[in-house]
């Protein structure tokens, strides 16, 4: 009887897993004024939550460029094609705007992508502006540019293009090897010192990826993306986002060094924080995922952010404080002056910057 109840106590936590997604609960909005939940399994039609599918949602913002005013992020303007992230990363902090637009930050973000359709015609109505004057854009600043719906839509490879017909500068972070499709634009940028790219690779270990990264490439696959892009000689850098005490906080010395041998030149790195609704879906992602560690991990981020699970204190919030944040600072400054030394980040131009469809109509006269 007892081998009998464990074996369906088994079953029933995989039931409750939802594989191939990082956030395993959709927690109520804290804009709603009321929340639904599951009260009596018998009287439902299907498990709830458990639909995996990806549903698209059309959007037609009136901008497209977001101001940047934080001093933790060395940029000013970022530009974000999608909303939501089918990544499914489970630290993600841009969990939270999900919630703005109506939905749970938990797997809505997974599952809800809104697609900005008008994302091209905004930029370069942005960039026609006799007001304008051209400072690099943040691609990815939110949501990745690269996440697998742009395998069909190509958003981001018209707004690759159209950087390049204004000479405008631009950097990328993505981790999807997707990327690849558009080495030839990206190598056009990078001729004329219009673009870098950061690739973000936080283990190097499978089991941590699938876990926490679940609809992502692999490492080997991102460290190919980057060994490409430094063969056409696109700047390229590598992001260890985010370090999670007690998961992966050893591994920095590796990644630095994977990544300089496949011609990565900088590298830079945050702490994780979980802010808003991530603290409650990240507890219960840790727990599930590794129960016997969970407590040492939670305590091990919140010694790096005074005792909480969140720092949102310009200057700190993205490297922490602390000895465990300075143990974790120190080992990457090692590793980066060993593996990279101490070149200095490529800085954008601006000066190239034109209008095209202006400038035609000037040649005429």
């Amino acid at each position: 009887m007892l081998i009998l109840l464990v074996f369906l106590f088994m079953d029933l936590k995989e039931e409750e897993y939802f594989k191939g997604r990082g956030a395993q609960l959709n927690p109520n909005n804290k804009f709603f004024g009321h929340s639904y939940v599951q009260e009596y399994i018998e009287g439902l039609d299907e498990p709830f939550l458990s639909s995996d599918s990806t549903k698209i949602i059309a959007t037609y913002p009136k901008a497209i460029l977001s101001k940047v005013n934080s001093p933790d992020l060395g940029f000013y303007q970022s530009l974000n094609p999608y909303q939501g992230c089918e990544h499914g990363c489970i630290y993600c902090y841009a969990r939270n705007s999900h919630e703005y637009w109506g939905y749970s930050a938990g797997l809505d973000f997974e599952r809800k992508i809104l697609v900005k359709y008008n994302a091209v015609e905004l930029l370069e109505k942005a960039f026609d502006k006799k007001s304008y004057v051209p400072e690099p854009v943040f691609m990815s600043g939110n949501t990745d540019c690269y996440q697998p719906i742009e395998r069909k839509l190509r958003i981001t490879r018209q707004l690759l293009a159209t950087f390049l017909a204004y000479k405008h500068p631009v950097s990328i972070i993505s981790k999807n090897v997707l990327m690849l499709r558009d080495l030839d634009i990206l190598a056009a940028l990078a001729e004329r010192g219009l673009v870098s790219v950061s690739v973000t690779i936080n283990s190097l270990r499978e089991e941590v990826r699938r876990k926490m990264e679940p609809r992502t490439a692999t490492a080997g696959a991102r460290l190919k993306l980057m060994e490409k892009l430094a063969e056409k000689n696109i700047p390229v850098s590598l992001m260890i986002a985010p370090i999670v005490p007690g998961i992966n906080s050893d591994e920095m010395p590796a990644l630095v060094k994977r990544a300089a041998d496949v011609g990565a030149k900088w590298a830079s790195y945050t702490i994780v924080r979980l802010n808003g609704a991530i603290a409650n879906i990240f507890r219960d992602w840790v727990y599930k995922n590794y129960p016997d560690g969970a407590e040492k991990i939670i305590h091990g981020i919140e010694a790096c952010h005074g005792g909480k699970l969140n720092d949102s204190q310009w200057g700190r919030r993205i490297r922490g404080d602390g000895e465990t944040a300075e143990g974790i600072r120190q080992l990457f400054k090692i590793a980066v002056k060993k593996y990279m030394g101490q070149q200095a980040y490529p800085a954008l131009r601006t000066d190239l910057f034109e209008r095209p469809n202006r400038d035609a109509q000037l040649r005429l006269f």
